[in-house]
């Protein structure tokens, strides 16, 4: 094996350690006491400046945050900016970053723990590592981890998914916003983007906003007015925009077996 293709190896592993270790310790600073708390929106204003070419010079919104310190347990305000908007007496989550506060966009939970993204990472750089020393069996083992762990993690998740009471939950499209994924070239004939879903709902008669992640390519989609579905968990008091997927369990099952399998069979050379 050529010397760059050894390297080549290391590249998966390093990248989903970093991602890993990113989300790790912005899960750490977020767990810190005192540094999330609940919040209510008590003003939103649009602050939208275009130059004379019509480019967007500023686009953003100006949230006041009412909340109660954890430490000194007063009501404070705080004024946030915010790409995204927000009702009026909408309940938002704030996060006290190096002394800013910043709004923590709903969003569902992730699949996988920070924490089995990092040490699933570091399980694949030492799989490459092995694999450079010629070493197959540790490879092997790491490699049985790798799709063993993966596999139990995607069947827990949807078990616990389809545990909860999910409660479809009707909102309607308010707009949409785009993301510019790439930039027309020679061989891309146009500029190519991502849309979101801008959603509004309702729970107990609190009005609410969502920038749903949700997306899709197609410029047509997510039409203003059209109905859009999401789920509400009255247990946790929290938004999904999915529910159990049934295809989790299924490669949670197939990549268990492999991963068992796998385990069984350098077992057996042992």
């Amino acid at each position: 094996m050529s010397n760059f293709s050894q390297l080549f190896l290391y590249i998966p592993g390093i990248i989903i350690f970093l991602i890993g270790s990113g989300q790790v310790r912005r899960w750490m600073r977020m767990h810190q006491s005192g540094s999330c708390m609940e919040g209510r929106v008590i003003g939103c204003q649009h602050v939208h400046k275009k130059d004379n070419r019509d480019r967007d010079v500023l686009n953003y919104y100006n949230i006041t945050v009412e909340f109660t310190n954890l430490k000194t347990k007063l009501k404070e305000r705080a004024a946030v900016k915010s790409p995204a908007e927000y009702s009026v007496n909408q309940s938002v989550k704030l996060f006290l970053d190096n002394g800013q506060y910043m709004i923590v966009d709903a969003e569902d939970e992730a699949i996988f723990n920070p924490w089995v993204t990092m040490i699933g990472g570091a399980l694949l750089i030492i799989l490459a590592l092995e694999e450079n020393r010629g070493k197959e069996i540790p490879a092997m083992v790491c490699l049985a981890i790798i799709l063993l762990g993966a596999g139990i993690v995607l069947i827990l998740h949807y078990i616990s998914m389809k545990n909860r009471n999910l409660q479809e939950l009707k909102g309607v499209i308010i707009g949409r916003f785009s993301r510019q994924i790439s930039k027309e070239t020679k061989i891309i004939k146009a500029n190519k983007f991502t849309y979101y879903p801008i959603v509004k709902y309702t729970i107990d008669g609190k009005e609410s906003i969502r920038h749903c992640n949700l997306n899709s390519s197609n410029e047509k989609s997510f039409a203003e007015g059209d109905e859009y579905i999401l789920y509400y968990d009255p247990a946790r008091k929290t938004v999904l925009e999915k529910r159990a997927q049934i295809n989790h369990l299924v490669i949670g099952i197939v990549l268990a077996v492999i991963g068992a399998l796998a385990g069984i069979s350098i077992i057996s050379v042992l």
